[in-house]
């Protein structure tokens, strides 16, 4: 089986986010098989040249390659940040029936 077909990208939210929200629309839409929501880091970056902390939430999202352009414009529209974590990780290898079940999650079945 080809596995460059999928894929994790991860994405971060502010802890006072809510991502159970974010995270169930990109399941109903087909966008994601299944994500994963990280409890409460810290998170320090610079940002227009100041070291910024911050308290956020990191999301695991599995999916397909072929979903990540319409994932990319469902975060970019409704993502909280001016400059939003999209890291695209490429899945190289992995179970049989939990890749299956990645294409089965996030492909259409309307017909």
């Amino acid at each position: 089986m080809s596995t460059n077909e999928f894929v994790v990208v991860l994405t971060t939210l502010p802890s006072d986010a809510d991502a159970g929200s974010v995270a169930s629309a990109l399941v109903d839409r087909r966008l994601a098989a299944c994500v994963n929501i990280l409890g409460d880091m810290r998170s320090v970056y610079r940002w227009n040249d100041e070291v910024e902390v911050e308290h956020e939430r990191q999301l695991v999202i599995k999916t397909t390659s072929d979903a990540l352009p319409r994932l990319w414009e469902y975060l970019q529209g409704d993502h909280p940040y001016e400059n939003a974590e999209f890291l695209v990780l490429p899945v190289i290898d992995g179970s049989g029936a939990y890749l299956n079940w990645i294409r089965e999650s996030t492909t259409s079945h309307d017909a």
